[in-house]
């Protein structure tokens, strides 16, 4: 699941000032990501329909949950809509951590065409080569949801994007478009 996705950053550095060789290459790594993708679902869906979530004892750990979830996180939105009810489940199972859950909710909202509760997505604009917040239900309180789940704040997970967070900036500004965007 994160063969390719580890790619990236690695590709950004290295054709930042050729868009067009970038965007070339950012295709051929989705279009391997996708085809990883498909595959680990296949395999997934063949665990959950005969075991439900796995326990943590049944499977080895938290590890191998995060590896269920990260293949439903980058699933279709079919697969991700089917399974949210089970992930909601092993969080309250005590299965999965809280935070996996944010990141499936905030990435079925967007692809529902609806703004994220907890701030986990981001996407690459490939005009401006830099990261942009996709949009966020009631921003003023992003940290006191993204707390009650386990997430850092805002502020701290966006360094992680080379990004700061500044609420009343985002709040001024225009929501992100997703053309010519990769969501993160």
């Amino acid at each position: 699941d994160q063969e390719y996705r580890g790619q990236q950053e690695i590709v950004r550095a290295k054709f930042a000032h050729d868009t067009t060789e970038l965007t070339r290459q950012i295709d051929m790594l989705f279009k391997k990501m996708a085809a990883a993708d498909s595959a680990n679902m296949i395999a997934i869906e063949q665990v959950l329909e005969k075991y439900g979530w796995p326990s943590l004892e049944m499977i080895g750990g938290l590890e191998r949950s995060l590896t269920i979830f990260f293949v439903i996180q980058h699933a279709d939105l079919l697969n991700q809509q089917r399974y949210l009810p089970m992930v909601r489940q092993a969080v309250k199972d005590n299965k999965l951590r809280p935070s996996s859950l944010a990141l499936l909710e905030d990435r079925v909202a967007l692809k529902e065409k609806r703004k994220q509760l907890y701030g986990t997505q981001v996407m690459w604009n490939l005009k401006l080569n830099t990261y942009t917040m996709m949009p966020l239900e009631d921003p003023d309180n992003v940290d006191k949801r993204r707390t009650a789940i386990g997430l850092p704040p805002l502020d701290v997970y966006l360094q992680g994007f080379n990004m700061k967070w500044d609420l009343e900036a985002y709040k001024k500004s225009a929501q992100p478009s997703t053309e010519n965007n990769i969501i993160k």
